[in-house]
């Protein structure tokens, strides 16, 4: 697998996030990949998913969260 340049991407997190550094991921938008990182360590690796595998999960997470 070749490298990815994420150095100029702008990372956004979830607004479900606060400012007391919990466990927030980042994401980055209106990439081919839909990069995501750990919020705490934002100069650590990142995981690439394709964007319809990330919709997916969101969706899923979104309907759980619904079904409380």
């Amino acid at each position: 697998m070749r490298a990815v340049d994420l150095s100029t991407v702008t990372w956004r997190k979830s607004s479900y996030s606060n400012d007391d550094g919990g466990e927030c991921l980042e994401v980055a938008d209106h990439l081919p990949l839909v990069p995501v990182r750990d919020s705490k360590n934002p100069t650590g690796p990142a995981l690439l998913f394709e964007a319809g595998a990330w919709a997916s999960f969101v969706a899923g997470v979104k309907g759980a969260a619904e079904a409380r």
